[in-house]
Formats: C-alpha cells, sequence, structure tokens
C-alpha cells in the first residue's frame, strides 16, 4: 500500500459525558478512498467532523499529509469537503462557488479563473459558470460541490453522505463520477455513507464500524465474503447465523450438528479448521430449497412469502429459529408447507471466533 496520507491515532471523542468514538484507529494510504459505513449513531460522521476540524477529540491524534493537525481549525487543514445537503451558497453563480476556497486563499484572480474552468469542465459543467444553485439540478449540485472540493486541490478529499438526496439512479450515476474525479485526480478520500452497496462499489477499502470504533477495515471482496464476527456477517447480508457443534471427526471430515438434532458434514479441507463450537453464516440464496427429510437439511415450515423480482424470498420457522431462504420463481411454496434447507457453501460463511455465536 502506499505511504499512510490519514492516520488516527487511539482518537477518542465525547458529545458531552457522552462518549461516542472509542480509541479508534485509521490509516489511509495516499490516493486511496476509504468509505466509513455504519448505521446512525455508530460513529461515521463524527469521525470526519474530527478530521474536518469541527470538533476536538479528547484524546488520541489526528494525521494527515504527514502533518499533525489535531488541534488546528478548520481552515488551517487544506481538507476538500462535500456535504449532504451540498452547502451552496444560493446567491454565488457555479463559478462563484467553485472559486470560493481559492478566492479565501488569496490565489490570484488569473490563477482562480483557470482552476476554476479547468474544474468545471472536469464535472462537465463548464456551460453553467454563470448560473445560480437554484437553477440547476440535484446531480448538477452536486457536481459543483465535488468542483468546489477539488479546486483548492486538499490532500484529503471527505464526502458526508454526499448522495442521500438523490433519486436512486442519480445516485447511481454519481458515485461513478465522483470515483472517477477521485481517481482521476490521485485524491485521498474519506466517505461516509449508510449505503453498502454505495460503499463497496466505489472504495478500495471499507471500514464498517459499530459502537464507536472499527469492527473490520478491509477491500469490499473480502468483507463480503469474510467476516470476522456475527455483526459484519449480518451487516453485509448473512442473514441467517446458525449455530453449529462438532459431534465427530474422521480426519478432515467433521459432523456437525445445529438446533433440533440436524446434522451437516463438512470437510475441513475446504473450510479450514473448525472448533468445536462455531456458526454458519447464510445468505438467503446460501440456503436450497429442498423436499423435507431430506439428509444433511434443516427442516422448517415456510412462513412467510416475498416477491423479490429474480426469485421468491421466503421466511422458514426451523428448530435453529426463523431462517431466510430463496426459491425460484418456477416452484413457489406455500404457506405452513414443510420444507427442507440445504446449504449451498458457495453464499456461506463460517464463524470461528470467540463472541461471535448469535
Amino acid at each position: 500500500m502506499a505511504e499512510n496520507a490519514v492516520i488516527l491515532n487511539n482518537v477518542t471523542a465525547h458529545y458531552g459525558t457522552t462518549q461516542v468514538l472509542h480509541g479508534l484507529n485509521l490509516s489511509v494510504g495516499e490516493g486511496e478512498l476509504v468509505s466509513l459505513l455504519g448505521s446512525s449513531g455508530c460513529g461515521k460522521t463524527t469521525t470526519l467532523r474530527l478530521l474536518a476540524g469541527f470538533l476536538q477529540p479528547t484524546g488520541g491524534s489526528i494525521s494527515v499529509a504527514g502533518r499533525d493537525v489535531t488541534g488546528l481549525p478548520p481552515h488551517k487543514r487544506d481538507a476538500g469537503i462535500v456535504f449532504q445537503n451540498y452547502a451552496l451558497f444560493p446567491h454565488l453563480t457555479v463559478a462563484e462557488n467553485v472559486g470560493f476556497g481559492l478566492k479565501q486563499r488569496k490565489v490570484s484572480s488569473a490563477e482562480q479563473r483557470k482552476r476554476v474552468a479547468g474544474m468545471l469542465e472536469r464535472v462537465g459543467l463548464s456551460g453553467f459558470a454563470d448560473r445560480l444553485p437554484a437553477a440547476l439540478s440535484g446531480g448538477q449540485r452536486q457536481r459543483v460541490a465535488v468542483a468546489r472540493a477539488l479546486a483548492i486541490d486538499p490532500p484529503l478529499l471527505m464526502f458526508d453522505e454526499p448522495l442521500s438526496n438523490l433519486d436512486a439512479k442519480l445516485r447511481v450515476d454519481m458515485r461513478v463520477e465522483i470515483r472517477e474525479l477521485q481517481k482521476a485526480n490521485n485524491r485521498t478520500a474519506i466517505y461516509v455513507t449508510h449505503d453498502q452497496e454505495e460503499a463497496f462499489s466505489i472504495s478500495d477499502r471499507v471500514a464498517i464500524m459499530n459502537a464507536g470504533n472499527i469492527v473490520q477495515l478491509d477491500t469490499p471482496e473480502v468483507l463480503y465474503t469474510r467476516p470476522v464476527n456475527a455483526f459484519v456477517a449480518r451487516f453485509v447480508g448473512f442473514d441467517n447465523l446458525i449455530a453449529m457443534r462438532a459431534t465427530a471427526r474422521d480426519g478432515t471430515r467433521v459432523t456437525a450438528e445445529f438446533a433440533g438434532g440436524g446434522k451437516i458434514d463438512l470437510d475441513e479441507g475446504l473450510t479450514g479448521p473448525l472448533p468445536n463450537e462455531f456458526v454458519i453464516g447464510a445468505r438467503p440464496e446460501g440456503l436450497v430449497l429442498c423436499a423435507a427429510g431430506s439428509a444433511d437439511t434443516i427442516s422448517g415450515k415456510a412462513h412467510m412469502r416475498s416477491y423479490l423480482g429474480r426469485a421468491y424470498q421466503y421466511k422458514i420457522e426451523t428448530a435453529a429459529g426463523v431462517l431466510s431462504a430463496n426459491g425460484p420463481l418456477s416452484n413457489p411454496i406455500e404457506a405452513d408447507e414443510n420444507v427442507g434447507l440445504s446449504f449451498d457453501f458457495t453464499h456461506c460463511c463460517i464463524l470461528r471466533n470467540e463472541g461471535e455465536t448469535p
């Protein structure tokens, strides 16, 4: 990985007497885009506010581009920020908004015009320089906000849920544009969102946060296939967490039981070493509907059916709990029908560590 451009070392933060970050550590490589992903209240926006200087940490240190910025006010950090509500000045033209940071830094008028024109061309708004923000669409306003952030040539670019006010199609288009601009300008970026698809689609790495700390920081591919614990597993779509207990071993073969007395055989040559107690995480497509009473299956009864477009999703009542399973549109299952569930391990993960049980 490239040299670290952003380092948060053992950072704590409080709102009054409430602690919201608990010794958070994060390193972001130069030119890397890292997303902070989590539900409301997990600490992701607080982390961004600390980096921007809008909030001071109560412990730890923050470094950007090799400079300790822990105690610096926002205007001395040279960070470009794109806000959720765009935060454009309504009385200034597009060109004036993009050039605002340059003017504050006393860049010459000629250089301002050159850099503003270049940024507007880069975001596809060359013909909009004299318009006011009210005359722009949501996507155009977002591009102006990105251009303004990039115009000051910041060592760090930050995004605070920048697409949450846009419709679904425009969100997809804009996240591609943001990624392309970030890459083209080789800017280190931190992107805050609660949308998993958004984070995974644009990020080099994603930090999943919970209760003021980072639970797992990895590439989207690793997070999606190898979550470190039950919290991350549920967050990335392993809706079914099934506690297992190894009852017999024969070479690499392990027989494991789950609630209700069902058994399955696993091959440690494929799964890696298994402890005596572990959890299988399964996405809805990782539980395959089959005939009730089949070997190596979980027995259950169909409870509810939802139409997903590409498949039906069922809630299946079993001794291991209520499980979610997808089934084909061609063969719908009726409520109260007895079924079996087998595992498709291409859509499953195994959680081995202590504290990962459901």
